[in-house]
């Protein structure tokens, strides 16, 4: 049986959440004399922390890297595939694929193809909805476009929920990255949009869930 791993972004949530746990079901079991009272503070304060924990899991998602192949960078729900007018680093319509993560979904982010960084930029914002239409342009995101040999230019962008409060982005203008490899990370309710030139076979289809590390969004022959 696998070890369940979690996010290293989870660290001191985890450990605040889980010392805040324990004492409330050491504090609850000594001073609340009403048994049903006791029990379920204990269980709730468990769950919430089951919660937690669920969130940042980190599972082992290894791949045998494709250049032909253009890979979901996050558990979620595709909720966008259409043609766009791309305004901040292209300049011209792509083709955008979007999915949106709930909070159960893990909320890693990885690179969905090998090459060089090009362009990183982070965007302080709003934090409406994920899947508001503005949300891309408005809220709170990172945007990221990296050169690879067959698909050329991708541009991914990584944006902030209702819920979220921060985004961790790992990619760096001028670094080498590996498809697949731990790209960052948002926490608590996001969305992440991939820009594909226009043209591009999408091998995903509306209202799909897509599996970080697993899902095809793009192939080329």
């Amino acid at each position: 049986m696998a070890l369940l791993k979690f996010h290293k972004e989870g660290a001191r949530i985890i450990l605040v959440a889980c010392a805040i746990s324990v004492g409330i079901v050491l504090l609850a079991d000594k001073f609340i004399a009403d048994l049903w009272m006791q029990k379920t503070l204990q269980i709730t304060v468990l769950l919430f922390l089951i919660i937690i924990l669920q969130f940042f899991r980190n599972p082992n998602r290894t791949l045998v890297v494709n250049n032909n192949h253009v890979i979901a960078p996050v558990d979620g729900k595709v909720v966008v595939i259409e043609e766009v007018y791309e305004s901040e680093y292209f300049k011209d319509n792509r083709l955008q694929v979007s999915i949106f993560m709930s909070p159960i979904n893990v909320h890693v982010t990885r690179f969905p193809v090998s090459g060089k960084v090009k362009f990183s930029k982070y965007h302080p914002g709003k934090f409406l909805v994920a899947w508001h239409p503005k949300a891309s342009e408005e809220n709170e995101r990172t945007t990221i476009v990296i050169e690879n040999k067959v698909f050329g230019e991708i541009l991914y962008r990584q944006i902030a929920g209702a819920l979220a409060k921060r985004i961790v982005n790992y990619a760096k203008e001028g670094m080498d990255v590996v498809q697949g490899e731990d790209a960052g990370f948002i926490k608590f309710g996001s969305r992440v949009d991939i820009f594909l030139p226009l043209g591009t076979k999408v091998d995903v289809k509306l209202g799909q869930k897509a599996i970080g590390n697993r899902t095809i969004i793009a192939a080329k022959s």
